[in-house]
């Protein structure tokens, strides 16, 4: 193989390598994160559960700064995929039959490459 043809190969690899490394957090990759939503251990069903992508710390309570949601299935469990690796911020709001109340809270999470996580919510009053 000539000099030339090496070089080629050797710099798409490397542009190519740039280009996938420098993906943000995000929708677009192959990982996961999904659990359930709990209050003092007690499954809180229905909660909606906020993502924000890039976010170490609790982004805070306006839900419209979160980049997406879903809502927590009957027995409390959640899930998002299709996520890029990274750091990610989730944020859990419902409601506590049992104290009549409006329960919240997160966690910070940070995913890996084509790995799925499971990482309950934890929520207080």
């Amino acid at each position: 193989m000539k000099k030339s043809a090496k070089l080629l190969i050797l710099l798409s690899v490397s542009v190519s390598f740039i280009f996938t490394a420098c993906h943000k957090e995000g929708i677009g990759g192959n990982s996961s994160v999904s659990g359930g939503v709990f209050h003092h251990e007690k499954p809180i069903p229905n909660a909606v559960v906020y993502i924000k992508y890039g976010a170490t710390d609790f982004p805070g309570a306006d839900v419209t700064t979160y980049d997406d949601h879903t809502t927590a299935d009957a027995n409390a469990n959640y899930e998002f995929h299709n996520l890029r690796m990274g750091n990610y911020y989730l944020y859990g709001v419902g409601w506590d039959n049992s104290i009549s109340s409006t329960v919240t809270g997160g966690i910070s999470v940070k995913l890996k490459y084509n790995k799925s996580y499971p990482t309950d919510v934890p929520v207080v009053e």
